[in-house]
């Protein structure tokens, strides 16, 4: 199964958050074949519980990860991992630091958005081989001098700021995800409704 990890640095605020809206963004596009979502963190708190104010956050928008727990990121994970998408830069130097091999695969949430939403949607196909496809054509364009938003790149840290602060970027978050589900995968399908109105 192929599968995408989401980088920050303790693996207890930005990165699982990203890991649950994620996982319900790729899986609105492929309940079939769902494509394994983790997260670690680069100097990640082994063995420690999500932030409570990034939890209260997630689940005001609907994710629950209150039984997350925190993990360092390791050179295997990181080869067996088909994306990492870090909430800042500085995790994409580190990644690529850690395991140079992985560099092509490896962007900020911000940068893979932008270079996907810059492809022709994606064509049809199974969620796997889209998801290889759709990040061999972003690294692509990356090397062809496709400039982003150099000073839009990163997903602010909260951690040790108010609720507001862990809402602010839980928001952020559920919309780039989402944006990133429709640039791997295409757009969900609409939703039907089940009501017998006349």
């Amino acid at each position: 199964m192929a599968s995408i990890l989401a980088v920050c640095t303790g693996n207890v605020c930005r990165s699982p958050l990203a890991e649950g809206f994620l996982r319900v963004a790729l899986d609105a596009r492929s309940a079939r074949t769902p494509i394994d979502v983790t997260s670690a963190g680069t100097m990640g708190w082994d063995g420690s519980r999500a932030d409570p104010l990034s939890v209260r956050a997630g689940t005001e928008r609907g994710i629950d990860i209150s039984s997350h727990i925190a993990r360092v990121t390791t050179p295997k994970g990181l080869r067996d991992a088909a994306l990492v998408v870090g909430m800042a830069s500085e995790h994409v130097e580190i990644v690529a630091r850690q395991v140079p091999a992985v560099a092509g695969r490896s962007f900020t949430l911000k940068e893979l958005v932008r270079l996907l939403e810059a492809l022709p949607a994606p064509a049809p196909g199974e969620p796997e081989a889209l998801l290889m496809t759709r990040v061999s054509q972003a690294d692509a364009l990356r090397w062809s001098g496709f400039e982003g938003d150099p000073h839009d790149e990163d997903i602010a840290d909260p951690l040790g700021m108010p609720l507001e602060a862990f809402r602010g970027v839980a928001a952020e978050l559920d919309e780039w995800c989402a944006r990133l589900a429709d640039g791997l995968l295409g757009r969900a399908p609409a939703r039907t409704s089940t009501s017998n109105e006349d």
